[in-house]
């Protein structure tokens, strides 16, 4: 996918889905889990690369906050996440590695930096490894309706719209 409206065109396509199905949603401990979120994360670091991934997820939690729907954490949460699997999808072409990506990215790094902002900024009262169960949980989720979305879409004709097989310099 070289060209730019077209990139543009996605990535606002990702962030109306990840915002209109924000209501999807459950509790897990002290966070609610957005499993829409992470399955735009995916889907978008394969599709658009890390950069327009990390613009994407960052869009959705900034609409998100701002219409009431999602935290502060929100932000920590997915954008590391996306960016994670961004690269290792550019730097290898391996589906697995961007799923890994988003989970370790959201479920441990992301949850662990969303720590401080839960704590000092939102006052949540927890431990510090308090966020990684619920974060990972939702990420796993996610990530795992992006890649069966991701292999359904290489069997039809939008994979050579979308270019899911891709080389190196065109994301």
């Amino acid at each position: 996918m070289k060209s730019n409206t077209k990139k543009l065109t996605v990535a606002a396509l990702f962030v109306a889905i990840g915002v209109v199905f924000s209501f999807v949603n459950f509790p897990v401990g002290l966070s609610k889990c957005y499993p829409i979120q992470h399955m735009v994360n995916v889907l978008s670091a394969v599709i658009l690369g890390p950069i327009y991934s990390v613009l994407v997820a960052f869009c959705i939690s900034l609409i998100r906050n701002l219409s009431g729907t999602g935290s502060l954490m929100a932000f920590p949460g997915s954008m590391v996440g996306a960016f994670l699997a961004g690269i290792l999808y550019y730097k290898t072409r391996k589906l697995s590695l961007a799923f890994l990506g988003e989970v370790f990215g959201t479920g441990v790094i992301g949850a662990l930096l969303a720590y401080p902002v839960a704590k000092f900024i939102l006052g949540k009262e927890m431990a510090f490894f308090g966020l990684i169960i619920p974060f990972s949980v939702s990420t796993l989720g996610g990530s795992i309706i992006a890649i069966i979305i991701i292999l359904s879409l290489k069997k039809t004709a939008l994979n050579d719209y979308l270019n899911l097989e891709g080389n190196k310099h065109g994301n």
